[in-house]
C-alpha cells in the first residue's frame, strides 16, 4: 500500500486494488495545499475546520465521521470514541480514533486525541502496525505525551503529524519534542511511503517531506 502525507493530519491511504482512503481533510486557511484527488472513503475525526473540508471532494466517496464499524471494498473501519481534550470533551469536544485494515496491515490514526489513553484503550485499539499520531500540543497531547502513548500501543512504524511546519499557520509545537523521546527516526525525502512488505520494525518514526 501506498502512505501519502498530504499536510497537517491529512493521508491518502491507496491499496494493492487502487482504493483510495482519505483522512480529515483540511481547509484552505490551514496552510497546505487542498487535496484536489477524487478519493473513495473519507473519515473525519471531528468537525473542526482542519479536519473535515469536504467541500471539494466528489460526491461519489464515502464519508465516515461516527461510531462503529465500516466495510468498503475490503477496506475495515472502525471508529472509537474519544476526546478532543483533557476533561472528555468540556472545552473542545469529542474525537474519533479510527482503525483500518488495508492490504493486511492495521493503521491506526488517532485524529486529534487531547487525552492521555488508559489501559482499556490500549486493548480496545489492539494490535497495530501503523499508527498516526498529533504531536503538536496546544490543541492535542504534546511531543512527550505522544511519545508515551505511542510506546504504549507499539506499533510497528510511526507518523507524526500535526504539528508546526513552514507552511502550517497554527500554534503548534514541532515535531522535535517527540522526535527526543523516541529512540528510531528517519527522514523520508519525498511525502510518499511505499508499504509492500512484513514490516519488520519496530517504533519506527518516519518523517515525510511535505512537498
Amino acid at each position: 500500500m501506498q502512505i501519502t502525507w498530504l499536510g497537517h493530519s491529512c493521508f491518502l491511504f491507496e491499496d494493492s486494488k487502487g482504493t483510495k482512503l482519505l483522512t480529515d481533510p483540511f481547509d484552505t486557511t490551514v496552510g497546505y495545499e487542498l487535496y484536489k484527488g477524487n478519493p473513495d472513503i473519507v473519515t473525519i475525526s471531528h468537525n473542526h475546520f482542519d479536519h473535515n473540508y469536504t467541500k471539494n471532494l466528489n460526491d461519489n466517496c464515502k464519508i465516515i465521521s461516527k461510531v462503529g464499524m465500516s466495510n468498503f471494498n475490503d477496506v475495515y473501519i472502525k471508529g472509537i470514541p474519544s476526546y478532543h481534550d483533557k476533561n472528555k470533551g468540556e472545552k473542545r469536544g469529542d474525537n474519533l480514533i479510527f482503525l483500518y485494515k488495508m492490504d493486511g496491515y492495521s493503521l491506526c490514526h488517532l485524529g486529534d486525541l487531547g487525552h492521555t489513553l488508559t489501559n482499556n484503550d490500549i486493548e480496545t485499539i489492539g494490535t497495530v502496525d501503523i499508527l498516526f499520531i498529533p504531536v503538536g500540543g496546544n490543541y492535542t497531547i504534546d511531543g512527550k505525551e505522544a511519545s508515551e502513548i505511542a510506546k504504549k500501543i507499539n506499533p510497528k512504524i510511526i507518523f507524526p503529524m500535526h504539528y508546526k511546519t513552514s507552511k502550517v499557520f497554527l500554534p503548534l509545537d514541532g515535531v522535535e519534542t517527540f522526535l527526543m523521546n523516541m529512540k528510531n527516526a528517519s527522514k523520508i525525502d519525498n511525502n510518499t511511503l511505499i508499504i509492500d512488505d512484513i514490516i519488520n520494525e519496530s517504533l519506527s518514526v518516519k518523517i515525510l517531506n511535505y512537498v
